[in-house]
């Protein structure tokens, strides 16, 4: 296991070593969505940078295929559709035998200051600074969970129901680099339905087969915040909503398609 310093340790033709830190609370084996999310977002952000400066990553959506290992993983990144105003990326994330784990596609426009009034929604709860330090009930000694500040505003991961929480990453995502304000954002949305669940973990078990983020306005600051509701339908279809805040106002939406189903009966003695 590589050294945590960081998420991922960067190699050569656009590989990267996951560390202990992307470690997720489901098995000690496979990564949390949010970093792969993230390495993603890094690849559509340094693409868009390159090929189409002035322009934004305003939206980005993922299916997630398949759980992604503590492994090596390949980034791969190209030009979907371009316009004069609007255009489109797509990434992959591809693990040591080839298959595809996570895929993406970002939504580029073209961004000039000035353009337009402004128009902000206030920040809808307290901030991180007026919250304390939470934590996650995780059997690991080292993960996401570790590598992640967590502070409630509202619900708890313990309680179910409607949740707020701040999100501030304690470690860069790719080693030796800053992690943008968009990187910041996708380590803490997949979070929303973890946050927000309705039903006990011990007896179900919902995992999201994909992710879908809205960004208005890059963030500012460190933290970012997960005001976060589930609904279920009963044949186990169910969808988390998030509003996504930094410490000045909202910055965008995410939202969450969940697959639920009954927890495997635990092996009698």
């Amino acid at each position: 296991m590589a050294t945590a310093e960081a998420f991922y340790l960067p190699g050569p033709d656009g590989r990267f070593t996951a560390t202990a830190l992307t470690r997720g609370p489901w098995s000690p084996d496979a990564q949390h969505a949010g970093p792969p999310a993230a390495l993603l977002g890094r690849a559509a952000e340094r693409f868009t940078a390159e090929q189409r400066p002035g322009a934004r990553v305003v939206r980005m959506t993922f299916e997630i295929l398949r759980p992604v290992p503590l492994a090596e993983v390949a980034v791969a990144v190209r030009a979907a559709e371009a316009g004069r105003n609007v255009g489109r990326v797509e990434a992959e994330l591809r693990l040591a035998d080839g298959r595809v784990a996570m895929r993406a596609t970002a939504l580029l426009m073209r961004a000039e200051d000035g353009s337009a009034p402004g128009v902000d929604q206030p920040l809808p709860c307290p901030g991180p600074h007026e919250a304390p330090e939470g934590s996650f009930p995780v059997r690991w000694d080292e993960g996401y969970h570790t590598a992640v500040e967590v502070r409630f505003v509202a619900g708890s991961f313990t309680e179910r129901g409607p949740a707020t929480c701040w999100f501030r990453p304690r470690y860069p995502l790719v080693a030796g680099e800053p992690t943008s304000g968009l990187c910041r954002t996708l380590i803490a949305a997949d979070s929303g339905n973890g946050i927000s669940g309705e039903l006990d973990m011990s007896r179900y078990r919902y995992t999201n087969a994909d992710l879908t983020v809205h960004l208005r306005r890059p963030p500012v600051g460190d933290w970012i915040g997960l005001s976060s509701r589930t609904t279920l339908d009963p044949a186990g279809i169910g969808l988390a909503d998030t509003l996504l805040l930094d410490e000045k106002s909202t910055i965008g939406r995410a939202a969450q398609t969940l697959f639920v189903t009954p927890a495997p009966a635990a092996p009698s003695s």
